[in-house]
């Protein structure tokens, strides 16, 4: 991908209208900003919300909205063509074509499908096609599914190796305080580090139609940056938002600087994109060999393990405390954990997760 490469996720109360249907104009907003962009050298990929609020609005008829997975599953169903029909016609009117790329975890746990997405991604840039993408909610595994199109967003972000990453959302950005407490709540413009005052005042999802929330844009926002992606959350329905999202204008929503050390692609898929099969406990002298000496995990410094995991899975690597300071690639399974030899992580499978 281009060194300008820019992911933008909107969210499913930005694609939709108070009725539940498409909003065509946010989209055609989008497409046009997106359009814009490309003419200045930046490659797009767009991550969409909505299915499921779209197929209700179809067939719901004005009942309650459901709430077990297998309805819901069946909703999205009915409401990705129609998603995706809006899309086709809100770029067709500004002389772009459009694809469809239904993701799901599997397809970043493997690091073969992992590989194989990104080229999907690629050739669609490469026939000048705008790659439209979602979760796959008709077939996803409720135990498995990415559970927001933030964090979809962010990893697909690190996927193709994107230098920004656009959270639309409908709300001004990151606010001091949840605004339906406090009216005073003022916008924070830059942040540099995580901490735990910036998760206090993110709240659950507003709306109650999609499934993220601040605290889903924050964690997102926390995997990009350690992928070294700039992020922004930004206000869906401000004039050229996405534009000014990507150029630096003052007072559009908050962006999120990378950290200075980025990590490799494959390390990123480590720590963010593979599920954990189990974990490590280890005692104080291993910890410090990890954060101070940059060394392997042995199996001298695991004092138990929990889990089914077999060799080349990941798992979280906990500390004393029972913090989780390292995601890692094991080398041994849980059943021969002990016959094992002495390494358990290579420092080449190992991420560090403890650096804000």
């Amino acid at each position: 991908m281009a060194t300008r490469s820019l992911v933008v996720k909107i969210g499913t109360t930005s694609v939709t209208d108070n009725t539940g249907g498409v909003a065509q104009e946010a989209l055609e907003q989008v497409a046009r900003d997106v359009v814009e962009l490309r003419a200045r050298g930046w490659t797009i990929v767009v991550v969409t919300s909505g299915a499921i609020t779209a197929g209700w609005s179809e067939v719901g008829r004005g009942r309650p909205r459901p709430s077990d997975s297998v309805s819901l599953q069946a909703v999205s169903a009915v409401g990705q063509p129609l998603l995706m029909h809006a899309w086709r016609d809100a770029f067709a009117k500004v002389g772009t074509s459009v694809g469809q790329v239904l993701l799901a975890p599997l397809d970043f746990s493997h690091r073969g499908q992992y590989l194989h997405a990104r080229g999907t991604l690629e050739a669609l840039q490469a026939l000048n096609v705008v790659p439209i993408v979602n979760e796959n909610d008709a077939v996803a595994d409720e135990e498995i599914r990415f559970g927001d199109n933030d964090r979809l967003a962010a990893l697909v972000a690190n996927l193709v190796g994107a230098s920004h990453l656009v959270l639309l959302t409908d709300t001004a950005g990151l606010l001091t305080a949840d605004p339906r407490l406090d009216p005073t709540a003022t916008l924070i413009e830059e942040v540099t580090a995580f901490d735990t005052e910036l998760v206090d005042v993110a709240g659950a999802s507003r709306s109650g139609v999609g499934s993220g929330g601040m605290a889903s844009k924050l964690a997102a926002a926390r995997m990009a940056t350690w992928s070294g992606i700039t992020t922004v959350i930004a206000p869906a329905h401000a004039e050229h938002a996405l534009l000014h999202s990507v150029t630096d204008s003052p007072g559009i929503g908050t962006t999120f600087h990378p950290r200075p050390e980025r990590l490799s692609a494959r390390k990123s898929w480590i720590a963010f994109a593979v599920a954990s099969r189990g974990a490590l406990h280890i005692n104080q002298g291993a910890l410090q060999a990890l954060e101070h000496h940059g060394r392997s995990l042995l199996r001298v410094g695991v004092e138990s393990h929990v889990g089914n995991f077999v060799e080349g899975d990941a798992v979280e690597i906990k500390g004393p405390e029972g913090q989780v300071v390292a995601k890692g690639l094991v080398r041994v399974s849980a059943e021969s954990f002990h016959e094992s030899d002495d390494v358990v992580v290579h420092r080449d499978d190992l991420v560090l997760l403890r650096r804000s």
